[in-house]
């Protein structure tokens, strides 16, 4: 049977981040032993992803971002763009296969953090902690014994909501002929595109040279579209409103983030907790992920190095969560026009202010600041109307 203080189950962004925060011996504090247990090659292993956060200057993680940008344009269905200087932020992309690549380097020299792939079968309470049983790549059934575990596995359902929307989307990385991105502009909404009959869609830029860049065609909206409608969407977008011309697609990416005011409990038991997008890292409102899950695993492995209980943290506020909840009802029910309400958003209220207010750590007075830009009416009636709304599950 194994043994460790800790149990890291998963090995996606969530995972690597608490694994990688464990790793080492820290000054004057505990070094709890940690096994990351990974899924094997396969069906339970996501295929490579890209996540995009902001910060200021350098990053725990700055090796591994692989483009990042000072300026931020929005493009309404009509009109001039919108473009802010984010300084001192900088929009940064991470590669997930870059990402893993420097958490494996660091943490192959680390003396308390052993990584192991296996798919896990259950997880119990025992006394003094709990119990992992897996299966090895070989096929041997193994135990392991642990204080607590940290699951960053994504739920088997989204848990019932008053609202859940889906955030889907279908990229390319391609290379054009000639010279057509701005590389130092990501394109984070483009309005451009045709707009769904329930929700909204847009284009998203992210260049990584004049001739390169990551393309995708986005949807927020209740069900996601075939691959063929996926295809006809971005190439659209790609051809009749980038208009790029000729061009080579490099790769493709293709991913769903629930936008849902669905509680996501982070406590699974005594010694069993949840992190991540799982842990309800994710903002409702947005689908960025990365930074919550910073949060979290931060606050986590700085109470195991002091001994303390290691419930992981609420990623957003329950401020944040409760206007994201008015803002998916006011979207998924039609009183707010999508593309009208994240362009006004952008014109009218100062970039770092926004970044901040859509990251979560804002003070009341900022989050009013922001929200008399929005339309006050139908927002105010959907506010009142949340509280009669029952739960349900996602169909």
């Amino acid at each position: 049977m194994l043994k460790a203080d800790v149990a890291v189950i998963g090995a996606g962004a969530a995972g690597l981040s608490l694994a990688h925060r464990l790793s080492g011996h820290a000054s004057g504090a505990r070094t709890p032993s940690v096994l990351l247990v990974d899924a094997p090659p396969g069906p339970l292993r996501p295929g490579p992803r890209t996540w995009c956060f902001w910060e200021p200057g350098r990053g725990r993680f700055e090796a591994a971002v692989r483009a990042q940008w000072r300026h931020l344009r929005v493009r309404p269905p009509a009109g001039p763009a919108i473009e802010r200087d984010i300084a001192p932020l900088r929009y940064k992309m991470i590669r997930s296969d870059d990402f893993e690549d420097l958490i494996a380097r660091d943490l192959a020299h680390s003396p308390n953090v052993r990584r192991i792939e296996a798919a896990v079968d259950t997880v119990e309470e025992v006394v003094g902690g709990a119990r992992v049983q897996m299966t090895a790549t070989d096929g041997r059934h193994r135990d392991l014994r642990v204080r607590w575990v940290f699951d960053s596995r994504p739920l088997g359902s989204i848990p019932a909501a008053r609202t859940t929307l889906l955030q889907h989307f279908h990229g390319w990385f391609l290379r054009t002929a000639r010279p057509a991105f701005d590389c130092g502009t990501a394109e984070l909404m483009d309005f451009r595109t045709a707009q769904p009959r329930d929700g909204l869609s847009f284009g998203y830029v992210l260049p990584t040279g004049p001739r390169e860049a990551l393309v995708e065609y986005t949807e927020f909206s209740p069900q996601v579209l075939t691959a063929n409608g996926y295809e006809t969407a971005l190439r659209r977008y790609v051809e009749d409103v980038l208009s790029l011309g000729d061009l080579e697609i490099v790769a493709t990416e293709t991913g769903l983030i629930p936008m849902t005011d669905a509680p996501m409990p982070r406590r699974v038991g005594a010694s069993v907790f949840r992190i991540g997008a799982a842990g309800g890292a994710t903002r409702p409102s947005t689908g960025y992920t990365f930074a919550g899950l910073q949060r979290q695993t931060r606050a986590v492995a700085a109470a195991l190095r002091q001994g303390r209980r290691p419930e992981p943290p609420a990623a957003h506020s329950v401020r944040a969560r409760t206007m994201d909840a008015v803002l998916l009802r006011a979207l998924d029910s039609g009183r707010v026009d999508g593309p009208d309400l994240f362009s006004r958003l952008f014109a009218r209220v100062p970039a770092d202010r926004l970044l901040r207010f859509l990251d979560g750590p804002t003070s009341l007075l900022e989050d009013l600041a922001v929200g008399r830009h929005a339309p006050v009416g139908p927002m105010l009636r959907t506010a009142l109307e949340l509280p009669r709304l029952q739960r349900r599950p996602f169909a």
